[in-house]
This record gives structure tokens, C-alpha cells and sequence, in this order.
């Protein structure tokens, strides 16, 4: 099996849960840097991205189990009356705009976008600054309990962004918690919180094409190991993030997307 497929699924547990966009890093990756391209590429690229995300959605699963039972039950018997039941609704309402543009665009977004090098880096630029600008500002006086619906909205808003690879999903949904006055460790919280059901709706929307199927069957090995590496990686990276922004800042990750769309760029112009 070609080694490549383990590094494109180690990138994926990283970078979906880091501000840093596992779109891009695996459009990049493979297709720009040609890792895991000979084993994975096309229609089967494609698949093999959602199967990447099925296992970082089953570490947001399996590491904010109790969060994610506690919401369910209290948000269905107790409603938005409830401080952990309200977030069940908020999450679903902050999915919503995401999930519109997605069904109507994602298909268009990808087509434009996903071969435009220079565009994708220069996303991870902009984003960069954005994310440590956003943190660095803003005040940190808010608990995820202490969101409302507007603030659960705006930041669902936000991920329509990320629908263009080098934005991150995490990245603005991070930093437009940020904005709005959540701690650093609450607007990872519920930026983690808020991709299980955005990558549960990508997940299910592409088995319902009947190619994808077909693509697993025929390639199971790929998909078992590229699923379990991520699901490994990202259960290790959401830990690793937690305790790392208790006492630092997002200037890190800042400095990483602007180099890397900086090599990225000169790759582009020079190869």
C-alpha cells in the first residue's frame, strides 16, 4: 500500500481539528506535492477525502461522548431552557447556512477552486492573519453556556467561508467566536462541537452518490486504513489544542499558514 495514503490521513486528523484548513492540506498535499496521488486520485480522491473525515468525526464522537449525550437528552426533554440543551439547538442552527450553500455550491466551489494553487495559499495567508488578529482583540467574557441564538448564527455563518479550501472550518469559526467574546478554549469547543454535524451531512450526502459506494468496495484497504489513522490522529490533536491554547495564543498557526502559502505560491510560479 502506498505509504502516501497514511500521511494524506495523519494530515487530516491534524489539520481538521488545527486552524490551519485539511481541505487545503490534502488538495496541496496530493495534488500539488503528488503525495498518496498514485493510490488516490479523481472520483476515488474525492471519496477517499469524506472517508478521512468519517474518522475525525468519529474522534469528535468518541472524545466529546458525555457532551454530546448530555446535549441530546436535555436538549430534547428540557429544551433551550437547559444551558447544555440549548446548545443541541444552537448547533442545529448554526449548521443550517453552511449546509445550504454547500448543497447548492459545494459541487461549483470545487470545480473552480480546488486546481487554483495560488488562490488556496493565498486563502491560507489571509486566514492566518484574520485568526490571530481575531484572537488577539478580542475579549475573552463568554462560556459557550453563556452563548445566545445570534451568536450561535453569526458563527454558523462564518463556515460558509471555509467552503473555499484554505479558509478552514476551524480557523473562522474560531475566530468569529473569537469576535464574539468566547474564550479561547470554549470557541475551540464549539468549533469542535459544530463539525460533527457539518461532516455527518458531508458524509451521508456523498454514500448517497452511487459511485461512492462502488469506489470503498472496490478499494476497502485504503479506506480502513485511512480512516482509522485519522480517527487516531485527530483524537491526539484535539487534546493537543485544548491544552495548548489554556496558555498560547494562535500566532503559531499564523506564522505556519503564511509560510506555507508563501511556498506554495513560489511552487506553483517556479515548477
Amino acid at each position: 500500500m502506498d505509504f502516501g495514503i497514511v500521511i494524506l490521513a495523519i494530515i487530516q486528523g491534524i489539520a481538521e481539528f488545527l486552524p490551519i484548513s485539511s481541505s487545503a492540506h490534502l488538495i496541496l498535499f496530493r495534488d500539488l506535492f503528488g503525495i498518496g496521488a498514485s493510490s488516490v486520485s479523481g472520483d476515488l480522491a474525492l471519496a477517499f477525502d469524506i472517508a478521512l473525515h468519517f474518522g475525525t468525526l468519529l474522534a469528535i464522537c468518541l472524545y466529546f461522548f458525555k457532551d454530546f449525550w448530555n446535549m441530546v437528552v436535555k436538549g430534547f426533554t428540557k429544551g433551550v431552557s437547559d444551558k447544555e440543551g440549548k446548545i443541541l439547538w444552537y448547533l442545529v442552527a448554526a449548521t443550517i447556512p453552511a449546509a445550504i450553500v454547500g448543497v447548492l455550491f459545494e459541487d461549483k466551489i470545487e470545480e473552480l477552486i480546488r486546481t487554483n494553487f495560488i488562490l488556496i495559499a493565498s486563502a491560507l495567508i489571509i486566514m492566518g492573519v484574520l485568526i490571530y488578529l481575531a484572537d488577539k482583540y478580542s475579549k475573552s467574557e463568554k462560556t459557550i453556556e453563556d452563548m445566545t441564538l445570534k451568536d450561535a448564527i453569526l458563527i454558523g455563518c462564518s463556515q460558509v467561508f471555509a467552503l473555499i479550501p484554505g479558509f478552514s472550518r476551524s480557523g473562522t469559526t474560531i475566530a468569529a467566536s473569537r469576535c464574539l467574546k468566547l474564550t479561547k478554549e470554549d470557541a475551540a469547543k464549539f468549533s469542535f462541537f459544530l463539525s460533527a454535524p457539518v461532516v455527518a451531512g458531508a458524509v451521508v450526502l456523498s454514500l448517497l452518490k452511487g459511485e461512492t459506494i462502488a469506489l470503498i468496495s472496490a478499494n476497502l484497504s485504503v479506506f480502513i486504513v485511512g480512516v482509522l489513522v485519522s480517527f487516531i490522529a485527530g483524537l491526539l490533536c484535539i487534546e493537543f489544542l485544548l491544552k495548548y491554547l489554556r496558555k498560547h495564543d494562535f500566532k503559531l498557526f499564523m506564522i505556519y499558514r503564511i509560510l506555507l502559502g508563501v511556498l506554495v505560491i513560489l511552487y506553483t510560479v517556479w515548477r
